[in-house]
């Protein structure tokens, strides 16, 4: 239940105190997001991580859940989320989140797909020069004692064809980076994008795999991105091709990628995500079939692990959730229809997530007709099971039509006042 609505004028609240908002951070969020959260008057807890049971038990009594990547809100956690209003993933993936669960709860899902983006891109372009003159195992063989000065096998990167597989947001930035060392680019993605600088667009995957001397993974996790890259795309990359996956660990065979590096068929890889990652830091918790294998660089999902990437992530998310919490606003939502109206301090504005069935509309705006209520704005959105309603009027009588729709709309998940 949540906390009794104040009165229509009262400063401060959306449809109940700020102060009555309780926001729990997970997973070391960064401070800018704490502090942007607090000044809005929410209780904000921080917490480094909690235990399957103890998130079930903790979710129940808040309104906003902020986690990374390693807390898992799956349809059993957010069954006991009683209260909860939106969900914060402070990264760029969600796929820690049960999107249709949450969707069907009436909870938005917001994330920071722009943040990290420059990490990521700067440490794809550390990589292939890292791997182009194989400094990972140089290092290692000093770090034993052992002196092994070679040009063998080491290349300069200019003029070399990159492939980039997935042109978005990491993708395009690795592709303006690349060619200011030199190097040519090829990108392909299954939804039309405008190249920057001089990248030119692959006809296919397969094409891409077949021209390019180093190919970087930048694609979400799906069903068609899934072992993408298998045994058979893996034999289709040119011998002595450099591979780097710093997207999401599923997209990759990695025990073919293992076979292909030990086989000399790839001259190098530099993976930093995995289909099976720990739960949390430690030692001996890892194992991959990566291990060993010559010329390649491991590291433990740090691509967006910048103290830069981090302060703009807690900023980007914890902006959207304050937008949602003070106006209903959802643009960046991932699993929401995106709607925004500009927030007025003169009107009530009735927020309403409902079942996407006929005749919600009429519903609500007989009821509001009902107090002779004058809208001044209404935004409707709608994806897939539900739909989304933002409704601005001047009557001075929210709390009564809220509740007439609470009481009247069969279809109604929730229904909040902003006031």
């Amino acid at each position: 239940m949540q906390p009794s609505p104040m009165s229509p004028r009262e400063k401060g609240t959306v449809g109940f105190p700020k102060s009555s908002i309780k926001v729990l951070l997970l997973e070391n969020v960064s401070k800018s997001a704490e502090e942007a959260l607090r000044s809005e008057g929410y209780q904000v807890q921080c917490l480094a991580k909690l235990s399957p049971e103890e998130l079930c038990s903790a979710i129940e009594d808040v309104h906003v859940i902020g986690v990374r990547s390693k807390t898992k809100l799956t349809a059993d956690v957010l069954s006991h989320a009683k209260k909860l209003l939106a969900i914060g993933c402070f990264c760029i993936g969600t796929d820690q989140t049960d999107l249709a669960e949450a969707q069907e709860k009436g909870i938005p899902v917001f994330n920071a797909p722009f943040s990290n983006t420059r990490s990521v891109a700067e440490l794809t372009l550390a990589n292939i020069v890292n791997l182009s003159r194989k400094l990972a195992d140089h290092s290692k063989e000093l770090h034993e004692g052992n002196w092994n000065k070679t040009a063998k096998g080491c290349h300069e990167i200019r003029g070399k064809t990159l492939g980039v597989v997935g042109y978005g947001h990491v993708g395009s930035q690795v592709s303006v980076l690349a060619e200011s060392f030199g190097m040519k680019v090829l990108y392909f993605d299954i939804v039309p994008k405008l190249p920057l600088g001089n990248a030119q667009r692959a006809p296919s995957l397969e094409h891409l795999l077949a021209h390019s001397d180093y190919v970087t993974l930048h694609v979400p996790l799906a069903d068609d991105t899934k072992n993408m890259i298998n045994r058979e795309r893996i034999a289709e990359m040119k011998d002595g091709a450099f591979l780097i996956n710093a997207s999401r660990g599923s997209v990759v065979d990695v025990a073919a990628a293992a076979e292909a590096l030990r086989s000399g068929h790839l001259a190098g890889a530099a993976f930093d995500v995995y289909p099976d990652e720990p739960a949390g830091n430690g030692k001996g918790v890892f194992t991959s079939p990566l291990q060993g294998c010559p010329n390649t660089i491991l590291t433990p999902h740090i691509g967006g692990s910048t103290e830069e990437a981090q302060w703009l992530i807690g900023e980007e998310v914890s902006l959207k959730l304050i937008k949602f919490i003070n106006e209903g606003a959802t643009t960046g939502a991932v699993n929401f229809p995106n709607l925004e109206l500009p927030p007025c301090e003169t009107v009530h504005r009735i927020l309403n997530i409902h079942k996407n069935v006929p005749g919600v509309m009429r519903t609500i705006n007989t009821i509001l007709g009902d107090f002779d209520s004058n809208i001044l704005a209404q935004s409707l959105g709608t994806r897939q099971t539900i739909g989304y309603m933002i409704t601005d009027f001047d009557a001075q009588v929210g709390p009564e039509i809220k509740a007439r729709i609470d009481a009247e709309l069969p279809a109604n998940i929730r229904t909040r006042l902003l006031v």
